[in-house]
């Protein structure tokens, strides 16, 4: 069940900063309210959104919130997911890192929620999870390869996970900062889980909810990526380096 944030006024004794990275190809339909939404949370925060090559009028609403958002990253070419999100990472300046996909899939509301669950008990890792209380009631083939794929990182790592694709994923900054991250596209989710769970670091997982796109909608993700993802957990695996 879905806890709801509490009050700005209480989040405000937490002082740490979170640094909220926002990878963005071709979402000019809702880059404008992600960043509207994010810039009102009441936490201690930085924005940094990484425009991926956008060629559908994104850059041009994002030049026209450069106060709103604390950094903005422009990306030539389009390089996916892991490229902009590696780029974020490294000029994120807070003491914790939390990833916002663009594209309104995640209520924004619940971030300061996990934030909180993460500095008052002092965790290095939290993902929100779409699925410890969810039936899907569209995209289910997509719903049944995450699960896949969160069984075989629970079978390769020893970890019980409920959803390792999730977008919201929040990290203690240095920890993030310390991974040698190679991937480029949206392999770079299982990449970052795998390793982290190689090091014994334990991910404690939060529900949130979720209101998943179809492929008619801007959905991104294609299922050839689910295989990637199944390479990068047993090339993980075999690696000698976390």
């Amino acid at each position: 069940m879905f806890v709801a944030p509490l009050s700005g006024a209480l989040l405000k004794i937490y002082m740490s900063k979170l640094s909220i990275i926002v990878p963005v190809f071709n979402e000019a339909k809702t880059i404008e309210e992600v960043v509207l939404r994010l810039a009102g949370l009441e936490i201690e925060k930085e924005i940094i959104v990484v425009d991926d090559g956008s060629s559908d009028g994104t850059k041009e609403k994002l030049s026209a919130l450069s106060g709103k958002a604390d950094k903005i990253i422009r990306r030539a070419i389009n390089g996916g997911k892991g490229e902009a999100l590696k780029n974020g990472i490294a000029a994120a300046s807070g003491d914790w890192i939390i990833f916002c996909d663009a594209d309104l899939e995640y209520d924004i509301s619940q971030i300061p929620y996990l934030f909180k669950h993460l500095t008052e008990n002092k965790l290095e890792v939290v993902y929100g999870s779409r699925f410890i209380d969810y039936w899907p009631k569209k995209n289910f083939v997509h719903y049944l390869g995450n699960r896949f794929l969160t069984a075989a990182t629970g079978c390769l790592f020893g970890a019980k996970l409920t959803d390792m694709e999730t977008g919201y994923k929040l990290f203690k900054v240095d920890i993030l900062k310390s991974l040698k991250l190679v991937s480029s596209h949206f392999e770079i989710e299982p990449e970052i889980t795998a390793k982290i769970l190689k090091r014994g670091i334990k991910i404690t997982e939060l529900p949130i909810s979720y209101d998943p796109r179809v492929k008619s909608e801007g959905k991104k993700i294609k299922y050839r990526d689910g295989l990637t993802a199944l390479w990068v957990l047993l090339r993980e695996k075999l690696s000698p380096e976390g």
